[in-house]
């Protein structure tokens, strides 16, 4: 191979290599993505940041009273935060464990914080007595409407096309 040729093919080796590298950091971006667990059909994809937060409230399956976990992106990662609930009972935390506080709010709820625990992937399936209430970027969002009765659902942080 002549030097030419040689020059050459470097420049296109070293430009693929490039191109690769750049579609690999900016073509995709890490978005808190909601989905099926099922299906996988993506019911939103969200733009994290440190410090986002987000809720999910329902009314307990069991206790029969409203529950609200809230959770945290730290980095890269889901982390639960509190949880809020109105009534002891089965289902719900009845023990603070070392690092947790119990406070109660204006309106008389239980709050549970410090749980300081990471989550790949959160996990609910949507009520089919009552809904489950997504709230996030400052909207609340029936999950019946967005999901339908019974979806199970799936928040996680994945690299998506931008």
């Amino acid at each position: 191979m002549n030097k030419k040729t040689f020059t050459a093919v470097a420049i296109l080796a070293a430009t693929a290599v490039v191109f690769c590298i750049c579609f690999a950091f900016f073509g995709y971006k890490e978005k808190l993505v909601i989905y099926n667990g099922e299906s996988k059909e993506i019911y939103g994809t969200y733009d994290i940041y440190d410090g986002m937060e987000f809720s999910v409230e329902f009314v307990h399956s069991v206790n029969k009273s409203p529950v609200r976990d809230f959770f945290v992106v730290r980095g890269n990662k889901l982390y639960a935060e509190k949880t809020v609930y109105s009534a002891f009972g089965a289902g719900v935390q009845t023990e603070i464990e070392e690092g947790q506080t119990l406070t109660f709010d204006e309106d008389g709820n239980m709050v549970v914080e410090g749980f300081d625990t990471e989550f790949d992937k959160i996990k609910y399936i949507v009520g089919t007595v009552s809904d489950h209430l997504l709230t996030i970027e400052g909207k609340t969002v029936s999950m019946t409407e967005m999901c339908g009765k019974n979806a199970h659902v799936v928040f996680e942080i994945k690299r998506v096309r931008r």
